[in-house]
């Protein structure tokens, strides 16, 4: 009897395997892509040129007067922003990478005008 309550069970459950295999197939998968998106879960959907572009011409204002040419999208939750600081002879361009906060700065100079 107990021979046959297991083949039953296995025969019964034969049906059943492809699909939870494909469960179990789709689960990982899932969690497989979620871990590859990494930590920042950015929503597309926000707008971050506001906040990338008051955070850049704060961190150029430390230099001296800012002006901010461009704000540059470049995916979910990134930016770039340009601009330049001073005025006249002096003046300098900057470029502000953002990701949520500051991730790089550079400051250049402006070559002379031909």
């Amino acid at each position: 009897m107990r021979g046959w309550t297991a083949a039953l069970f296995l025969f019964g459950a034969m049906p059943l395997g492809g699909c939870v295999a494909g469960m179990a197939v789709g689960a990982v998968s899932a969690l497989g892509s979620a871990a590859a998106k990494g930590g920042s879960h950015a929503d597309p959907n926000i707008d971050v040129g506001p906040d990338a572009r008051a955070a850049c011409t704060a961190r150029a204002a430390s230099e001296g007067p800012a002006h901010v040419i461009d704000v540059e999208y470049r995916g979910p939750g990134k930016a770039i922003v340009w601009g330049t600081i001073g005025e006249g002879a002096g003046r300098r361009s900057f470029e502000c990478r953002w990701a949520g906060k500051i991730v790089g700065f550079t400051l250049r100079a402006i070559g002379k005008a031909r």
